[in-house]
């Protein structure tokens, strides 16, 4: 059963699959990720008896503001994939002279992945209008699903958190493909496992990346969100379809 989305007065009909990205679109990226980068790099630091210097050195090596907190526009993390944010923080420690650390950058990522789990309400915070967008693309019939850079059992537990799992039909991470946004590999694998098309599939994300996955991915229509990382004339560039949150979504049916 298809939906009509309408964005600022604009109407993109006939839509079988909704593809959203999770971090900046559905949660609050900087809550998630500048949090999992403090846990990973105090772990790090603990272990090496290393200082707050190396620590704020890691944080911003993998993509946090120290001053503000936020995630950098650029990444890493947020961005790409998990292996190129460890690598960044072993790069660090390496370029203030210590060894390679990346066996230890593995298993810290993998013990704050379990750690963490404990601390979802200091991590995922809800973007405007999310219950109120998944509930009625789930009464219209549209299928929804999830592109993340992620690792999906995450984002699994992300949405389960939620509570809405039960309302999307996929939860696909990096993990389940080799080439990142804005390849499209994610976004045809999603499809190709729903059974639905690209052209009746729509994109919804806060980056170039995002919004470039669902063009390059052929489908009806990326729609940009400014409640992430990206600034507003970035994604005009790309997509008309371009707004503040997803609660400036209409869903007709």
């Amino acid at each position: 059963m298809s939906v009509d989305l309408v964005i600022r007065g604009i109407s993109i009909p006939n839509v079988d699959l909704v593809v959203f990205d999770k971090d900046g679109t559905l949660i609050d990226v900087h809550v998630y990720w500048a949090n999992m980068i403090r846990f990973r790099a105090e772990a790090i630091v603990s272990r090496l008896d290393l200082g707050s210097v190396e620590r704020n050195g890691i944080m911003d090596a993998m993509g946090v503001e120290i001053v503000t907190g936020r995630i950098k526009p650029e990444g890493p993390v947020g961005i790409k994939k998990r292996e190129v944010v460890l690598r960044a923080g072993v790069d660090y420690l390496i370029s203030q002279g210590l060894s390679d650390r990346t066996e230890l950058f593995e298993e810290v990522f993998q013990h704050v992945d379990k750690m963490s789990m404990e601390h979802l309400d200091d991590i995922i915070l809800p973007l405007n209008g999310l219950a109120p967008l998944i509930g009625r693309l789930h009464d219209g019939g549209s299928r929804i699903a999830v592109a993340t850079t992620d690792r999906s059992y995450r984002a699994a537990t992300v949405m389960e958190y939620l509570g809405l799992n039960d309302k999307i039909s996929l939860i696909a991470g990096a993990d389940m493909v080799e080439k990142p946004k804005p390849d499209p590999e994610i976004i045809h694998l999603i499809c190709q496992r729903l059974g639905v098309e690209p052209k009746k599939t729509v994109m919804v994300g806060d980056s170039s990346s995002d919004v470039k996955a669902g063009l390059n991915a052929g489908c009806l229509a990326s729609i940009g969100v400014t409640s992430g990382l990206t600034p507003q004339d970035k994604l005009e560039e790309l997509t008309p379809h371009v707004i503040p949150d997803i609660s400036a979504i209409e869903v007709r049916f």
